[in-house]
């Protein structure tokens, strides 16, 4: 698996690129990361959620994470209506997110010679909205999102649809990915996987 410090890239192997959108293309972890403290404490459950913890599950769909947490802490919560929770509390801090300089300029010198894709744990009003707020829709040949399959990451399922939209075979797919989550699913699907380092490991280096 390639790593991006100086992002290092392969230059060829590959005829589709596929793309993780939050952590990876667009910097919105710790956006993110409020947002689900905030929905959290609206619902009786405020600092449960580590920051640790949080960057670990990134990339699986927002209830998987609501119905984990209630696991581990024994809690209640109502998926839904976190979800529409955090879905709220990240809408309103949309402007805070911004995009990751080398992945998106990596992403814009392929415009109009590879097909590209967005594969993301995220809901499809949520994604669209931040592509449209970084103006970075038109970037991309096809979007999937968590909505969009039954098994989110960290099953292969989100890339393997992406794949099969663009009409590449996975295994001449190139992955960028920054979650455990997603670099699992990315493999499974048979793909090529860059990794792209997340705040948390920044933080500790």
């Amino acid at each position: 698996m390639a790593k991006i410090g100086p992002f290092p890239l392969p230059l060829a192997g590959y005829d589709a690129v596929i793309f993780d959108c939050d952590g990876t293309l667009v910097d919105s972890m710790s956006v993110h990361f409020d947002a689900w403290c905030e929905a959290l404490a609206i619902h009786g459950a405020g600092g449960v959620f580590k920051e640790d913890v949080f960057f670990a599950m990134g990339g699986r769909p927002t209830m998987d994470i609501v119905v984990e947490l209630n696991d581990e802490y024994d809690l209640r919560l109502d998926p839904v209506a976190v979800a529409q929770a955090k879905r709220e509390c990240f809408l309103k801090r949309l402007h805070q997110v911004t995009l990751i300089d080398e992945v998106a300029a990596f992403a814009e010198s392929l415009r109009g010679k590879l097909p590209m894709a967005i594969a993301t744990g995220g809901s499809r009003m949520v994604i669209e909205k931040t592509l449209q707020a970084l103006e970075i829709s038109d970037w991309f040949d096809e979007v999937v999102t968590a909505d969009d399959v039954v098994n989110g990451k960290p099953a292969p399922d989100i890339f393997l649809k992406a794949a099969k939209l663009l009409g590449v075979h996975p295994s001449r797919c190139l992955a960028l990915e920054d979650a455990p989550a997603g670099i699992t699913a990315a493999r499974l699907a048979g793909m090529q996987v860059i990794a792209i380092p997340s705040p948390l490991a920044d933080k500790k280096s």
